[in-house]
């Protein structure tokens, strides 16, 4: 019995909302990446950097505040008003009565008020170095993710090649057992072998499966593959000065803004040693004929106990900054060495390559051909041709193992320093370059 279903066509109004609806879904869309297609679609989709963005902006904010005076304060009330006697609580009745209105305003000068709009700023240049090391962090880590990738499907290519090779190996071995030219040891063997192999091509196709998910991870989309060749493996960082990776290098821009921060906050705390004035002015209201009055006053503070408060403050500021120098010399060191090591694991790394692809490679090549040649010859068995060529994959598979494990470290090496052209359009502020 076969069951039919009729089906309306869709209406005309709700093609667009169907369409719409579609496209609007971000999982519904599965793609390959290429390499450059990857690290835009990172930086587009990051919630860390558009939180990182929020962090500068509430910085840049509280700067503006920063440079303000305190808000005035309205002043009101009663003198003197008369608490027994005849007229008890009376506001007219008492010539020492006055309903007072009057204004307060703490006076901060405008040097102290420069002082503290400099240090907001250097506020500003800690949350932006915070988003440039987040920024490099995530192009690490999408470089990184995509050249997994890539290398994890040429293994499994190379597996599938493989265990197809043994397919064909089986097929001849079972054809000589059935000539009487292999024993069933032969067979059962060679089928021993290629269900190890189709263990480790699932584990393959796992660590392409994990590379692919966490591409989509950083890039916000979908992988379903990664497309395009390799970036040229090439780096300038390590001839870069210390200079020059002062004003690219992430951890560094953080480390030297931390020492202007700790410098601005010093100062503002030096300047702490001169109290701030609060000027009031009061105007009192009498009854009639009584004449209302004006009266003026100031509020000096007086630092009597400087020595256990404004200087410390000043002592503690100037240890922070002193602290941040120490730890921008040791960060210094560490960059160095770590780009020092990285170059020369890439450079290390690609000699030996070379020494795969021109020295071992072409021999396993020769191998299977003078094993090819020896078996048409009658001088060889065919087993001697599937372990050769066995070989030549597994040595495919070493290289490949080799090239991503070169590749990853130029990743590390390459992308912890952000590109002038990046930096130019990042919103660095400008004392920060």
């Amino acid at each position: 019995m076969s069951l039919y279903f009729k089906t309306r066509p869709l209406s005309p109004r709700l093609v667009p909302i169907v369409v719409m609806s579609f496209f609007a879904s971000g999982s519904a869309w599965a793609s390959d990446l290429s390499f450059n297609t990857a690290l835009q679609a990172a930086m587009n989709h990051s919630s860390a950097l558009i939180a990182d963005r929020s962090l500068v902006s509430a910085s840049q904010a509280e700067t503006v505040m920063a440079g303000q005076l305190p808000d005035p304060v309205l002043k009101a009330g009663i003198d003197n008003l008369p608490a027994d006697g005849g007229h008890p609580l009376s506001v007219s009745d008492d010539d020492m009565t006055m309903q007072r209105m009057g204004i307060e305003q703490e006076w901060v000068s405008g040097e102290k008020r420069s002082l503290a709009t400099a240090a907001g700023e250097r506020k500003v240049n800690s949350a932006h170095s915070t988003y440039l090391g987040n920024l490099a962090t995530l192009r690490i880590q999408t470089a990184s993710a995509w050249l997994s990738a890539y290398y994890a499907r040429l293994t499994l290519e190379s597996y599938n090649q493989l265990i197809s090779q043994m397919d064909s190996e089986i097929a001849a071995t079972r054809a000589s057992y059935r000539g009487a030219n292999a024993t069933s040891n032969d067979v059962v063997e060679v089928q021993s072998q290629l269900t190890q192999q189709k263990i480790i091509r699932l584990q393959a196709q796992q660590r392409y499966q994990a590379a692919l998910i966490a591409l989509s991870r950083w890039t916000g989309v979908d992988a379903d593959g990664v497309q395009g060749s390799l970036p040229p493996l090439q780096s300038s960082v390590a001839s870069l000065s210390l200079q020059q990776l002062t004003v690219r290098q992430p951890e560094l821009i953080a480390a030297s803004a931390d020492i202007s921060l700790a410098d601005a906050n010093t100062a503002v705390a030096n300047s702490d040693r001169s109290p701030n004035w609060t000027w009031e002015v009061d105007y009192q209201n009498r009854s009639a004929p009584k004449t209302n009055m004006i009266s003026v006053g100031v509020s000096i503070p007086l630092p009597v106990y400087s020595s256990n408060k404004q200087d410390r403050a000043v002592e503690a500021n100037a240890a922070l900054g002193t602290r941040a120098r120490e730890l921008f010399l040791d960060k210094q060191r560490q960059i160095q060495a770590n780009i020092a090591d990285l170059s020369s694991q890439l450079t290390l790394g690609q000699q030996r390559i070379a020494l795969l692809q021109h020295g071992l490679l072409p021999l396993e090549t020769q191998k299977v051909q003078l094993a090819e040649a020896d078996y048409r010859a009658g001088n060889g068995a065919l087993s001697k041709v599937f372990a050769a060529r066995r070989e030549k994959i597994e040595a495919t598979l070493s290289l490949l193992a080799l090239q991503q494990e070169v590749a990853l470290s130029w990743a590390q090496l390459e992308y912890q320093v952000l590109p002038p052209a990046l930096m130019a359009t990042s919103g660095v502020p400008a004392d920060a370059k």
